[in-house]
């Protein structure tokens, strides 16, 4: 190649030359010595040479352009060859802001930290926690070789999304420092013995990709605005106050990041009475077009618009309105496009469903007041028996109720009509999730959330009473349970294969626990729930590039067995670390009478030494002795955008394809599936030619072991007959799942969560 000066190169200053460039690209080359790099740096002279000059960010442009050209279902590499160039970048630009030797990677991390908390951009809890020689000894922690682990991809929406920056978008952290930063924060508050170990432990698993925090941490960590939690659900009560007070409550917290789900159900239908008058009420569609209006107009940090679910159950008398919110076509006023809707479903609709049989609707607030109970209070206790169908029966027999009869079938007709056009409603199988709530002797679960992976106990917040005091208003509300969501994940890819799952969930549970206290959640009632119940979600991705490294076979018994083997581990680990962690610092408030202390949460899962390879047993001793920290432990969440930053795959979906392309705002990025090569291929099909009925035999196999629920996507051809879809559906309830989240049909555009990404 021949030497060509240009100017003005790195930094606007340093001269550069073809020689030094091509010096530059074969230092790389040396870490993928598979890739031929010949036609690339043809390519690269020939582009060079059409021009007088380049900018030092054109250049690099120009490189990772045309090494993501290259990538393919035979040279999926050049994607590490790309994040290799990009972290130079990276390198430079830090060096530059912050002022220290370009070739080094990384710059000192007291000085990181004093600077960012001096520009207002990292919280000065950081320094005042930590002495100079604790930041000193944690900085030394910071392995750079561990950046070469992302993908171009990774490593991409790493930088755009969640490394800090300053007020004029130039880069100062770096991708270790961002992890230290958010060891550093989760475990400021442990003792001051072991915390440096623990804060080194913290480091390990995310910057080894053992594992991913939830988006909010990600993005929140260190930083002086932001709370860490990833989602919620409020339930919404029936009054005027209520509606208007729940509004403003989940505005405030999709203004700091979080997702919400909004539980419809104890709102009164359209044309029922108020204070007697009848027939004056609008339903619940008014109030969905509001939260509609929240979501878009309160964004989220100014990333994106807010993300809010609502669900209703398919007894109330607003359900076809509802079911017909998202869709493309009829009155517009009826419309909500920009929210999720979910369907809370009983076992008994699903039985008449499938007896072709009659259902009733009713106004929730007209059963209140003629039947003296609210009916979505209740579940069935056992499968086909129990105190739900009772008092559903009951209103249908009561001559006073007025109701409205419709064919079952009807109604899922038009549940399957909306998830073919809008890919909602979400399926929630209240019974089953009531049945296998460990906390259901502190209340009940009537929803999910804006993902379907959370199931705790809920109930409204209402206002008591108001009064004026030395000229203050004082409003004195009874806080309901506002469910909040703790997320984090493993990457089972990595983890398993690595045999690290016990220590990894060890640290990994107690990061989670301490997001609990460290949290600033601007609703308080939100706040007392997180206290009483420290609910977590220890999730999981990664699951089919698992697969495909074990040369599993999705739709194979041997996958099924694999998912069960695997989660109950998962589990037992799991509920190990959180006993360990009770003996520690004690048990959530609400322990006594559980299904943790009782054994029974053992018990309704079959959990027992003799028909296991793990000491359930013993286990079961040691909760009912020491308890368990956290009153929710499991749940399994999208992970949409943290499985790109860890280079697997997302939860437990099936891919899409092999090779595709991954659209941002103003690019589109080639990307291959992960470790594809001349063997794994052979085990990574399309989610779209998938028999869905293994993916919910797998479900059901893992759902066994998750306390909570998991975010179940179906995946079906556009072309799919009504009777098959039935049949999935009938499928899932069947086999004990407790939820299902998108339907995505070749057909439709769906939007991804990012909320609960984690």
């Amino acid at each position: 190649m021949s030497k060509t000066t240009l100017s003005p190169m790195i930094n606007g200053q340093e001269a550069f030359d073809l020689t030094k460039l091509t010096a530059f690209i074969k230092n790389i080359h040396q870490h993928f010595p598979t890739l031929n790099i010949d036609e690339y740096l043809n390519r690269i002279e020939n582009t060079i040479l059409q021009r007088d000059s380049y900018t030092s960010e054109q250049l690099t442009n120009l490189l990772i352009l045309e090494g993501l050209s290259n990538i393919h279902e035979l040279e999926p590499e050049w994607t590490y060859f790309c994040s290799h160039i990009y972290l130079a970048k990276l390198y430079k630009e830090a060096a530059q802001n912050r002022g220290y030797n370009k070739k080094q990677k990384y710059g000192n991390f007291y000085e990181l930290l004093t600077t960012l908390v001096s520009k207002g951009l990292y919280s000065t809890s950081l320094v005042e926690n930590y002495t100079k020689n604790e930041i000193d000894q944690i900085g030394s922690f910071l392995n750079p070789d561990n950046d070469y682990l992302f993908t171009y991809i990774g490593l991409r929406t790493l930088a755009d999304r969640y490394l800090t920056k300053d007020f004029s978008k130039q880069v100062y952290e770096l991708p270790q420092e961002r992890f230290l930063v958010i060891a550093m924060t989760l475990m400021a508050r442990e003792n001051k013995e072991n915390r440096l170990a623990l804060i080194k432990q913290a480091y390990w698993a995310m910057s080894n990709l053992y594992m991913t925090v939830a988006t909010p941490t990600l993005s929140n960590a260190g930083k002086p605005v932001g709370q860490l939690s990833s989602c919620f659900i409020d339930t919404i009560d029936d009054s005027l106050q209520g509606i208007f007070d729940s509004n403003t409550d989940i505005a405030n917290l999709s203004k700091s990041g979080g997702g919400v789900g909004a539980y419809l159900g104890k709102i009164r239908s359209r044309g029922s009475d108020i204070r007697g008058f009848k027939g004056v009420s609008s339903g619940i569609i008014p109030w969905m077009k509001q939260l509609n209006n929240t979501a878009v107009s309160v964004d989220q940090l100014g990333q994106r618009k807010g993300a809010i679910a609502v669900y209703l159950d398919v007894w109330h008398k607003d359900i076809y309105s509802f079911l017909d919110a998202k869709l493309n076509n009829g009155d517009e006023r009826m419309r909500t496009h920009d929210i999720f809707t979910g369907v809370c479903i009983p076992d008994l609709f699903m039985e008449q469903v499938e007896a072709r049989a009659d259902w009733y609707l009713f106004d929730p607030h007209e059963v209140r007041t003629v039947m003296g109970f609210s009916i979505e209070d209740f579940y069935d206790e056992q499968k086909g028996n129990g105190s739900f169908r009772e008092r559903y029966w009951a209103c249908v027999q009561n001559e006073q109720l007025s109701k409205e009869k419709v064919p079952a079938i009807e109604i899922m007709k038009r549940i399957m009509i909306s998830q073919l056009e809008a890919g909602t409603p979400y399926m929630f199988y209240r019974d089953e999730v009531n049945r296998k709530n460990a906390n259901s002797h502190q209340g009940m679960i009537y929803c999910s959330n804006l993902c379907t992976e959370i199931t705790q106990n809920q109930s409204p917040t209402t206002v008591e009473e108001q009064y004026t005091e030395d000229g203050k208003i004082i409003t004195i509300k009874t806080p309901g349970d506002f469910v909040v969501c703790n997320l984090s994940s493993i990457n089972l890819a990595k983890a398993v294969t690595d045999d690290v799952l016990e220590k990894l969930i060890s640290i990994q549970v107690r990061m989670l626990d301490n997001v609990i206290d460290l949290n600033t959640i601007p609703v308080l009632q939100a706040r007392l729930t997180n206290e009483k119940y420290r609910a977590i979600g220890l999730g999981t991705f990664g699951w089919h590039h698992l697969l495909a490294l074990k040369q599993l076979k999705w739709e194979h018994e041997e996958a099924i067995r694999f998912a069960d083997e695997l989660y109950e581990k998962i589990s037992f680990l799991t509920i190990s670390a959180s006993m360990e962690l009770a003996k520690e610092k004690g048990t959530y408030s609400v322990f006594k009478g559980s299904d943790w202390e009782t054994g029974a949460y053992f018990d309704k899962r079959g959990y027992h030494t003799k028909e296991s390879s793990f000491d359930w047993d013993a286990l079961k001793s040691k909760v009912a002795n020491y308890g368990v920290r956290n009153g929710y432990l499991m749940a399994v969440a999208p992970n949409a955008s943290t499985s790109i930053i860890a280079g697997s795959t997302a939860s437990i979906d099936p891919i899409f394809q092999k090779v595709y392309s991954e659209e941002k705002k103003d690019y589109k990025i080639p990307v291959t599936v992960p470790d594809l090569n001349s063997t794994t291929t052979w085990y990574y099909k399309s989610a779209y030619f998938i028999d869905q009925h293994w993916s919910i035999k797998q479900n059901a196999a893992r759902q066994r072991h998750i306390d909570q629920s998991i975010s179940f996507n179906l995946y079906v051809q556009n072309t799919i007959k009504a009777k098959d879809l039935l049949d999935l559906h009938l499928s899932a309830w069947r086999e004990g799942l407790k939820t299902t989240y998108y339907l995505r049909s070749t057909s439709s555009t769906i939007e991804e969560c990012d909320s609960c990404a984690s």
